[in-house]
């Protein structure tokens, strides 16, 4: 049990290597989800929220709505409580995932 616990301390300390080596402006969203320590199932949540949004989004863009309110309550409303509203629509924007609907999310903040 002592090696286990070893081995997990050095993957741990590589991580945090790692993570002083990803530029946070290049990958903002991923340095983020790894400093605010979030797991992989944390994450893939955030992706299928956005995935459901950004189908949404389209549609109401197609009926010709151009204010997005509904979208940008559901996502602040299902975002992990890891994760600060702004910060993270900021870090998924600058790194171009989901771009069109983190674009209006940011011209309604």
């Amino acid at each position: 049990m002592d090696s286990l616990e070893k081995r997990l301390d050095t993957l741990e300390y590589y991580q945090s290597l790692l993570l002083k080596m990803i530029e946070p402006n290049e990958f903002p969203f991923y340095h983020l989800v790894m400093t605010r320590g979030l797991h992989k199932e944390e994450i893939e949540e955030i992706f299928m929220l956005c995935d459901e949004l950004s189908i949404l989004h389209e549609e109401q863009k197609a009926q010709g709505l151009v204010i997005f309110t509904d979208l940008l309550t559901r996502f602040a409303g299902q975002l992990n409580a890891k994760l600060e509203l702004y910060e993270t629509i900021r870090a998924l924007h600058k790194q171009n995932l989901y771009s069109s609907l983190m674009n209006d999310f940011l011209n309604l903040m």
